[in-house]
């Protein structure tokens, strides 16, 4: 009795210092800092197993291992730019649009290194058949290298289709380099590219289970989608590799989804946030950044980009930042597409703010869950805005996945990241932030379409919701943070 007596009140001090951890040391969002306290607290010994696995937080300094020279390159580069916006000069060709998103462009800079550039041209993909068969096209047409990344990659046909096409391009000598999350593509194993890596294509997963049972890094999602082809043409959005981003699975059936292919000097920084991830998963440090991220603008097109980047190992959330900017920009409208509405208190402030000022905010989200909890934890916080006059359709034609936000139909910004604290400060994600009104209006014509197969939540609908919806509500949004 007495070893379990003493066992226990190890655990209890532990848990305890944990917790003091958690509140003095540890920078976390108030939510997750007193969900984790309930959990330690109330759970002693299940807690501080579950701390370890889902609460640790990565190093921040140098995660990615640079050398002094790839530091120096980016620290010049952002250098050189924010003088340029600090002292007006012209970066691109609309000045008013400029002027008007010019301390967005800095923030994202400053904190994110990204680089701006202005002659990219930017096509926008919806359907995942139209999106697939032309990245197929791109991979067979490649003559030097394919750098290819998802979260999520099925064994099914569509990811046979993209693993026998880059086989058949490593056997023509062409680079291929596959990079997956070993989480979210957690059937997939070597075995599955066994051709693709005996013709001398590269295979890795992002922080990798220990005998594919236990993953200390199970909380920390590379849910970036990246591929680049030769270096010029680069593929950046919400589709993963399955059958379901085609439409095909009876559960979620048609996809909306939201994807960019994009020709030019962007495609030098997605294919740097590419190697940064191909190096902290593969150790292979030698390869060099700017080889990659430093190449000149070649292209004809008029399209200003940043690629903004943010993970666990970020000292700040660079974009949720750059959201809460871009909504504290807005003049006339806000428009957000997104699967999961699950902010923290500053990003809900932002859109208050912004409806209290008669912006005019539209949001879409889907109308079933992929993950219960998640998904009656965003209703109610959509809930909460529709006291202050938003604007909330649910997309019934189908799955919303897409992850858009579009401000005055001057903006916007496609990616990988969800409006929830996963996306802001676990996941690895990455956007594409498009200063080009033509963009943005195709988007912003894409949301009024959508909504002819939406249906808009009333606030006098979301009240006459049953005591049971409630419950879930309530405890959903109180386990989000740690969700």
């Amino acid at each position: 009795m007495s070893f379990i007596t003493g066992t226990f009140s190890i655990v209890l001090l532990i848990n305890i210092l944990l917790a003091f951890i958690i509140v003095f040391i540890e920078r976390r969002d108030i939510g997750a800092t007193w969900a984790w306290i309930l959990i330690l607290f109330f759970i002693p010994i299940g807690g501080f197993i579950l701390y370890l696995i889902f609460g640790r937080h990565l190093k921040q300094k140098n995660f990615y291992n640079l050398s002094k020279e790839e530091r120096e390159y980016l620290k010049i580069a952002v250098e050189a730019q924010v003088y340029h916006l600090q002292h007006h000069l012209s970066v691109f060709q609309d000045q008013k649009l400029q002027d008007k998103y010019e301390q967005l462009m800095l923030i994202n800079l400053q904190s994110s290194t990204s680089i701006i550039t202005t002659d990219n041209e930017v096509e926008l993909f919806t359907e995942g058949k139209t999106k697939f068969d032309e990245l197929f096209r791109d991979i067979r047409q490649a003559k030097e290298e394919i750098n290819i990344q998802y979260y999520i990659i099925q064994r099914d046909e569509l990811g046979r289709k993209l693993r026998d096409e880059l086989t058949a391009k490593a056997k023509e000598g062409v680079k291929v380099r596959l990079l997956y999350d070993d989480i979210g593509s957690r059937r997939l194993n070597r075995s599955f590219f066994k051709e693709l890596i005996e013709h001398n294509g590269e295979v890795a997963a992002f922080f990798p289970s220990i005998f594919k049972v236990v993953n200390l890094r199970i909380n920390n999602r590379n849910h970036r989608k990246l591929c680049i082809i030769d270096g010029d043409i680069g593929y950046i959005g919400g589709f993963n590799v399955g059958r379901e981003y085609l439409g095909k699975k009876k559960k979620f059936g048609y996809w909306r989804d939201t994807h960019f292919r994009i020709k030019g000097g962007a495609v030098d920084h997605i294919h740097g946030r590419f190697i940064l991830d191909w190096k902290q998963a593969t150790k292979q440090d030698s390869i060099n950044l700017s080889e990659y991220a430093g190449r000149k603008e070649r292209h004809s097109g008029s399209s200003p980009v940043q690629i903004v980047d943010s993970g666990p190992n970020s000292e700040t959330e660079h974009l949720k930042n750059m959201y809460i900017k871009l909504i504290m920009t807005a003049k006339k409208s806000i428009k957000i597409q997104t699967p999961y509405f699950i902010p923290d208190t500053s990003f809900m402030d932002a859109i208050k703010i912004a409806l209290l000022s008669n912006i005019d905010v539209h949001i879409m989200i889907p109308n079933k869950p992929d993950h219960p909890f998640v998904y009656w934890a965003t209703l109610s916080h959509v809930g909460e805005l529709l006291k202050y006059g938003a604007n909330v359709w649910i997309y019934e034609k189908g799955f919303m996945h897409a992850k858009t936000i579009v401000i005055d139909e001057e903006v916007c910004s496609v990616g990988t990241t969800n409006i929830d604290s996963r996306s802001f400060r676990l996941n690895f994600e990455v956007n594409a932030t498009v200063y080009d009104e033509a963009v943005a209006q195709k988007l912003h014509n894409l949301f009024l379409d959508d909504m002819k197969d939406s249906t808009l939540l009333t606030p006098q609908i979301y009240k006459e919701r049953s005591l049971w919806i409630k419950i879930k509500e309530a405890v959903s949004r109180l386990l989000s943070p740690i969700l």
